[in-house]
Protein backbone atom coordinates (compact mmCIF):
# COMPACT_ATOMS: atom_id res chain seq x y z
CA UNK A 1 0.00 0.00 0.00
CA UNK A 2 1.24 3.34 -1.11
CA UNK A 3 2.12 5.50 2.15
CA UNK A 4 -0.68 8.49 1.01
CA UNK A 5 -2.74 5.82 -0.43
CA UNK A 6 -5.22 6.13 3.37
CA UNK A 7 -7.91 8.04 3.41
CA UNK A 8 -7.79 9.56 6.93
CA UNK A 9 -5.66 9.19 10.16
CA UNK A 10 -7.65 9.49 13.84
CA UNK A 11 -6.41 9.78 16.62
CA UNK A 12 -8.10 8.05 19.70
CA UNK A 13 -7.64 8.58 23.00
CA UNK A 14 -8.47 6.04 26.01
CA UNK A 15 -8.56 7.49 29.44
CA UNK A 16 -9.86 6.10 32.80
CA UNK A 17 -8.35 5.43 35.99
CA UNK A 18 -5.56 2.69 36.63
CA UNK A 19 -6.59 -1.02 36.39
CA UNK A 20 -9.78 -0.19 34.58
CA UNK A 21 -8.28 -2.64 31.66
CA UNK A 22 -7.51 0.22 29.28
CA UNK A 23 -3.91 -1.37 27.86
CA UNK A 24 -6.49 -4.60 27.58
CA UNK A 25 -8.94 -3.34 25.65
CA UNK A 26 -5.98 -1.49 23.07
CA UNK A 27 -4.08 -5.08 23.00
CA UNK A 28 -7.42 -6.67 21.62
CA UNK A 29 -8.67 -4.37 19.52
CA UNK A 30 -5.05 -4.00 17.87
CA UNK A 31 -3.68 -7.21 17.80
CA UNK A 32 -6.79 -9.67 19.04
CA UNK A 33 -4.49 -10.75 22.66
CA UNK A 34 -5.21 -11.03 25.90
CA UNK A 35 -2.55 -10.96 28.97
CA UNK A 36 -4.21 -11.05 32.30
CA UNK A 37 -0.43 -10.05 33.57
CA UNK A 38 -0.23 -6.73 31.74
CA UNK A 39 1.48 -4.47 33.31
CA UNK A 40 0.37 -0.98 34.22
CA UNK A 41 1.54 1.78 31.39
CA UNK A 42 4.01 4.12 32.30
CA UNK A 43 3.18 7.64 30.77
CA UNK A 44 1.62 6.62 27.37
CA UNK A 45 1.37 3.19 24.82
CA UNK A 46 0.40 3.60 21.47
CA UNK A 47 -0.40 1.42 18.63
CA UNK A 48 -1.24 1.74 15.03
CA UNK A 49 -4.53 -0.18 13.58
CA UNK A 50 -6.05 0.40 10.33
CA UNK A 51 -9.70 -0.83 9.56
CA UNK A 52 -12.14 -0.41 6.79
CA UNK A 53 -15.16 2.24 7.11
CA UNK A 54 -17.34 1.78 3.91
CA UNK A 55 -14.43 0.86 1.72
CA UNK A 56 -12.64 4.11 2.79
CA UNK A 57 -9.23 2.72 4.90
CA UNK A 58 -9.09 4.51 7.97
CA UNK A 59 -5.70 4.77 10.53
CA UNK A 60 -6.33 4.80 14.07
CA UNK A 61 -3.83 6.23 16.12
CA UNK A 62 -4.73 5.15 19.48
CA UNK A 63 -3.22 6.89 22.42
CA UNK A 64 -3.61 4.85 25.97
CA UNK A 65 -2.70 7.23 28.33
CA UNK A 66 -1.57 5.90 32.18
CA UNK A 67 -4.65 6.17 34.28
CA UNK A 68 -1.90 6.89 37.50
CA UNK A 69 -1.81 9.82 39.07
CA UNK A 70 1.64 10.64 39.61
CA UNK A 71 1.47 10.40 35.41
CA UNK A 72 -1.23 12.94 35.08
CA UNK A 73 1.45 15.81 34.01
CA UNK A 74 2.03 13.90 31.24
CA UNK A 75 -1.30 13.26 29.43
CA UNK A 76 -2.03 17.13 28.37
CA UNK A 77 -0.45 17.47 25.34
CA UNK A 78 -1.61 13.80 24.21
CA UNK A 79 -5.03 15.36 24.41
CA UNK A 80 -3.74 17.75 21.58
CA UNK A 81 -5.57 16.75 18.08
CA UNK A 82 -7.90 13.91 19.42
CA UNK A 83 -10.99 12.92 17.36
CA UNK A 84 -11.97 10.25 19.72
CA UNK A 85 -11.81 9.56 23.13
CA UNK A 86 -13.01 6.00 24.94
CA UNK A 87 -13.59 6.82 28.76
CA UNK A 88 -13.23 3.34 30.71
CA UNK A 89 -14.50 2.13 33.88
CA UNK A 90 -14.35 -1.14 35.44
CA UNK A 91 -17.70 -2.41 36.21
CA UNK A 92 -16.76 -4.26 39.38
CA UNK A 93 -15.77 -0.45 40.65
CA UNK A 94 -17.93 1.71 41.53
CA UNK A 95 -14.76 4.11 42.40
CA UNK A 96 -13.28 3.54 38.68
CA UNK A 97 -17.08 4.33 37.53
CA UNK A 98 -17.33 7.75 39.77
CA UNK A 99 -13.98 9.05 38.39
CA UNK A 100 -15.23 9.45 35.19
CA UNK A 101 -16.78 12.62 35.75
CA UNK A 102 -12.92 13.88 36.86
CA UNK A 103 -11.82 12.68 33.32
CA UNK A 104 -14.37 13.80 31.20
CA UNK A 105 -13.17 17.20 32.65
CA UNK A 106 -9.98 16.59 32.23
CA UNK A 107 -10.91 16.06 28.42
CA UNK A 108 -13.01 18.57 27.81
CA UNK A 109 -9.68 21.22 29.65
CA UNK A 110 -7.43 19.92 27.05
CA UNK A 111 -8.94 18.79 24.32
CA UNK A 112 -8.61 21.30 21.41
CA UNK A 113 -11.47 19.86 19.09
CA UNK A 114 -14.62 20.61 20.26
CA UNK A 115 -16.98 18.53 18.30
CA UNK A 116 -14.30 15.14 19.56
CA UNK A 117 -16.46 11.96 20.22
CA UNK A 118 -17.15 10.02 23.01
CA UNK A 119 -17.84 6.54 24.18
CA UNK A 120 -18.09 5.16 27.39
CA UNK A 121 -17.09 1.47 27.82
CA UNK A 122 -17.96 -0.15 30.88
CA UNK A 123 -14.86 -3.10 30.78
CA UNK A 124 -15.00 -6.36 32.43
CA UNK A 125 -18.72 -7.70 32.15
CA UNK A 126 -17.22 -11.15 31.86
CA UNK A 127 -17.00 -10.83 35.65
CA UNK A 128 -20.75 -10.45 36.57
CA UNK A 129 -20.32 -12.12 39.93
CA UNK A 130 -18.80 -8.76 41.15
CA UNK A 131 -20.24 -6.50 39.14
CA UNK A 132 -20.99 -3.33 41.12
CA UNK A 133 -21.88 -0.68 38.64
CA UNK A 134 -24.88 -1.83 36.24
CA UNK A 135 -25.41 -1.45 32.98
CA UNK A 136 -28.25 1.03 33.16
CA UNK A 137 -26.14 3.04 35.51
CA UNK A 138 -23.13 3.29 32.61
CA UNK A 139 -26.00 3.89 29.93
CA UNK A 140 -27.93 6.95 32.18
CA UNK A 141 -24.01 8.43 33.22
CA UNK A 142 -23.50 7.97 29.15
CA UNK A 143 -26.95 9.94 27.90
CA UNK A 144 -26.38 12.69 30.42
CA UNK A 145 -23.10 13.66 28.96
CA UNK A 146 -24.24 13.01 25.41
CA UNK A 147 -21.99 10.14 24.61
CA UNK A 148 -22.35 7.04 23.42
CA UNK A 149 -22.07 3.84 25.94
CA UNK A 150 -21.27 -0.53 25.36
CA UNK A 151 -19.75 -2.41 27.65
CA UNK A 152 -17.18 -4.89 26.83
CA UNK A 153 -14.70 -7.35 28.15
CA UNK A 154 -11.17 -7.35 27.31
CA UNK A 155 -10.85 -11.30 28.01
CA UNK A 156 -13.91 -12.54 26.05
CA UNK A 157 -13.61 -9.74 22.99
CA UNK A 158 -17.74 -9.11 23.25
CA UNK A 159 -17.96 -5.02 22.73
CA UNK A 160 -14.61 -4.29 21.99
CA UNK A 161 -14.24 -4.36 18.16
CA UNK A 162 -17.57 -2.32 18.25
CA UNK A 163 -16.85 0.59 20.76
CA UNK A 164 -14.07 1.34 18.26
CA UNK A 165 -15.96 0.77 15.27
CA UNK A 166 -19.00 2.94 16.20
CA UNK A 167 -16.80 5.49 17.58
CA UNK A 168 -15.03 5.68 14.08
CA UNK A 169 -18.02 6.06 12.58
CA UNK A 170 -19.35 8.99 14.68
CA UNK A 171 -16.18 10.86 13.84
CA UNK A 172 -16.68 10.24 9.86
CA UNK A 173 -20.32 11.75 10.26
CA UNK A 174 -18.48 14.85 11.64
CA UNK A 175 -16.55 16.15 8.83
CA UNK A 176 -15.33 19.02 10.51
CA UNK A 177 -12.81 16.62 12.84
CA UNK A 178 -11.18 14.71 10.23
CA UNK A 179 -10.87 16.37 6.70
CA UNK A 180 -8.11 18.40 7.38
CA UNK A 181 -6.39 16.26 8.38
CA UNK A 182 -7.34 13.93 5.54
CA UNK A 183 -5.58 16.56 3.40
CA UNK A 184 -2.41 16.95 5.52
CA UNK A 185 0.79 14.82 4.32
CA UNK A 186 1.00 11.89 6.43
CA UNK A 187 4.03 11.36 8.75
CA UNK A 188 5.81 8.03 9.61
CA UNK A 189 5.77 7.30 13.43
CA UNK A 190 6.80 4.60 15.28
CA UNK A 191 4.34 2.15 17.55
CA UNK A 192 5.44 0.62 20.81
CA UNK A 193 6.13 -2.68 19.14
CA UNK A 194 8.87 -0.37 17.78
CA UNK A 195 7.89 -1.07 13.85
CA UNK A 196 7.14 1.92 11.74
CA UNK A 197 3.31 2.38 11.01
CA UNK A 198 4.20 3.44 7.23
CA UNK A 199 2.13 6.86 7.73
CA UNK A 200 0.74 6.77 10.49
CA UNK A 201 -0.41 9.89 12.99
CA UNK A 202 2.26 12.64 14.37
CA UNK A 203 1.04 15.62 15.82
CA UNK A 204 -1.98 17.29 14.36
CA UNK A 205 -1.42 20.92 16.56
Amino acid sequence: MEENSVLTTLKILIIGESGVGKSSLLLRFANDTFDPEISATIGVDFKVKEIDNHGNKIKLAIWDTAGQERFRTLTPSYYRGGQGAILVYDVTSRESFQKIEDWLTELETYSTNPDIKKILVGNKCDMEGERMVSRDEGKNFARRHQMMFIEASAKTKEGVQTAFEELVEKIMLTPSLWESTSRMQVTKVTDSSGQSSGGGYCCYG
